[in-house]
């Protein structure tokens, strides 16, 4: 066994959160063309990232490390900007970024890899405990709980888990579990009925599976033996079968709300969802607040418009125009006599300047006529007056050097600009 910590108390101090910053994000593309999966933007003013962050925050944990290695640019600097304790704190926020070392010359090949490429980093925490978490899902948990649930167990492993339909079994890892909540067996995507039968744990016919939430909290000492006596690269796939068979793994039942923001239509749907009066997660709770880089913006100016079902974000200046069912990121310019409906508007990272526009692009923002419906618009993106955006039929894929198409959802790429006039839409539509 290695030796951690000056001591195994189980306290939340003694607590150390690794955030795993994904990989190069396909599935999310264009949307990480040019930032890493945790550090795209959310409910029109966060970031995936805070996420886990705040709920590590909230939960007392005081030493958190995000792991990346793609496009890590913007991310890094939002953490830098967002998450600073003060002197008189003994926590900390920082960045574990994949680097060549006397040891390792090659990139992060996995989950677990990635973890193990910080071996040294973990062992200067010098925390009992490691609770590893992933950088895109949105929810709110209370880690307390799990650790708890870990410490009462007595277990070496502990793996929050969520009831899951015999419908959305196929699509997640299934964790079998006796009625004491120890885990002895682990399907990655089950498919077929007998595997489906044979992974039943719980006495609920809508929904009697347990999904892992990719959350999984670790005595330190047996996460180093487990990685340093086994080289494979994924924890999901690796790892946690081969605990399963050898240590004492418990599961820890989460029963609200949690998505796994791993796609563009994922992505699209969860956030249109958040600007519903019934919201399935709520940001305004004080006990537990998610946080952000705090920008220091004006309130928005919504002058003569008609607005329902809209998440509306700070800076923001909205004219003579209809938002339905819209989420509007901060700093966003929409001109006079535009409809936008089920969209996401992701805004900009700074206020534009005649100075600095490009020749003979419009203006950051939406310009006036302009139709958007069923689209994603990244940040500082340049649309002119009477651009058209429609959706195109669920399960359109198509690139173009403007715009995307994902899953029907047109998506156009940060700092894209559309002249006036553009027309996106299916043929069908015309």
């Amino acid at each position: 066994m290695h030796t951690i910590s000056r001591s195994d108390a189980k306290n939340y101090d003694n607590i150390l959160a690794l955030i795993l910053g994904g990989g190069a994000g396909t599935r999310l593309y264009p949307l990480t063309q040019q930032r890493a999966k945790p550090a795209v933007p959310i409910a029109g003013k966060y970031r995936l990232i805070d996420i886990p962050i705040s709920n590590s925050i909230n939960s007392q944990i005081p030493f958190i490390a995000i792991l990346t290695q793609f496009n890590s640019m913007s991310l890094n600097r939002h953490i830098a900007r967002s998450y600073n304790f003060d002197d008189f704190s003994k926590g900390w926020v920082q960045i574990w970024a994949a680097e060549q070392t006397m040891g390792s010359n090659d990139w992060y090949q996995g989950t677990a890899d990635a973890v193990r490429k910080q071996i040294h980093e973990i062992r200067s925490a010098r925390c009992a405990y490691t609770l590893i978490l992933s950088g895109d899902h949105l929810y709110r948990m209370d880690y307390r709980k799990l650790a708890n649930s870990h410490w009462e167990n007595d277990a070496d492993v502990t793996i929050a888990v969520q009831p899951v339909s015999r419908e959305d079994a196929p699509r997640l890892g299934i964790l079998k579990c006796e009625p004491n909540g120890q885990i002895v067996d682990f399907s990655e995507k089950p498919k077929t009925p007998e595997l489906l039968d044979a992974m039943v744990s719980l006495d609920d016919p809508e929904k009697p599976y347990l999904g892992s939430m990719g959350i999984y909290f670790f005595r330190t000492d047996l996460l180093l033996e487990l990685l340093t006596e086994n080289n494979d690269d994924d924890f999901g796939k690796h790892i946690i079968p081969y605990a399963i068979k050898n240590c004492k793994v418990f599961g820890y039942q989460f029963n609200d709300y949690w998505e796994d923001i791993g796609t563009i239509r994922s992505f699209y749907n969860t956030n249109l969802a958040l600007a519903r009066q019934d919201a399935p997660f709520n940001f305004f709770d004080p006990e537990a607040p998610i946080y952000t880089h705090s920008r220091f913006l004006p309130g928005s100016i919504i002058q003569n418009c008609t607005v329902e079902d809209a998440m509306i974000s700070d800076g923001s200046v909205i004219q003579d125009s209809v938002i339905r069912n819209t989420v509007i990121g901060v700093r966003s310019q929409i001109g006079k006599g535009v409809h936008i409906t089920n969209s996401i508007i992701m805004g900009a990272d700074y206020y534009d300047s005649p100075f600095l526009r490009p020749t003979g692009a419009p203006p950051i923002g939406i310009g006036n006529g302009s139709q958007i419906e069923g689209a994603i618009i990244d940040k500082n993106a340049r649309l002119g007056e009477n651009v058209v955006i429609h959706s195109f039929p669920e399960g359109t894929e198509l690139d173009t050097d403007m715009y995307s198409v994902r899953d029907g959802i047109v998506v156009i790429p940060k700092s894209t600009v559309i002249p006036a006039s553009t027309r996106i839409a299916p043929a069908e539509a015309d």
